[in-house]
């Protein structure tokens, strides 16, 4: 099945690019590899914001980078303009706006994980770092980076 056969039985619809909220630009590709910036958690159009083991729980967290891995796959699209192009996911990189003790980052980036494996299979297969941190942009819940070889 094509990626935008799985998308369409998914029922995504892949966002246009995102304006950068500051002074980077969305993706920069060198040589193979397409690195993307880091896409913060958005819902109904503004940023998603909590900190998880304060004011949000893991399972909607998990939610929150499953829509960021949405976003990353509408900017993926527009910087090698069909994602067949991909020949692999190589790397996630995952930020958890996190308070004291909370420790399943890993957990909430699984969101982004598991639908990027499921939208491109063998090639979604990915390194990944998740990490909790103090705060995000904006106070976003999850923010998420990808580099993909195309």
């Amino acid at each position: 099945m094509s990626i935008a056969q799985t998308l369409k039985e998914l029922g995504i619809s892949l966002p246009p690019v995102s304006t950068p909220a500051a002074a980077y630009v969305p993706y920069v590709q060198s040589g193979n590899l397409v690195f993307l910036s880091g896409h913060i958690a958005r819902k109904d159009g503004k940023p998603w914001v909590g900190q998880l083991g304060v004011d949000m729980d893991t399972a909607v967290a998990k939610e929150a980078a499953r829509a960021i891995a949405i976003d990353l796959l509408g900017t993926l699209q527009a910087a090698v303009g069909d994602l067949e192009r991909v020949k692999r996911v190589v790397k996630l990189l995952g930020l958890v706006n996190s308070a004291p003790g909370y420790t399943e980052q890993h957990l909430v980036i699984n969101g982004a994980s598991e639908l990027i494996a499921q939208v491109f299979g063998e090639r979604g297969a990915h390194a990944r770092s998740a990490f909790g941190v103090a705060q995000l942009p904006m106070g976003a819940a999850v923010e998420i980076e990808l580099i993909a070889e195309v």
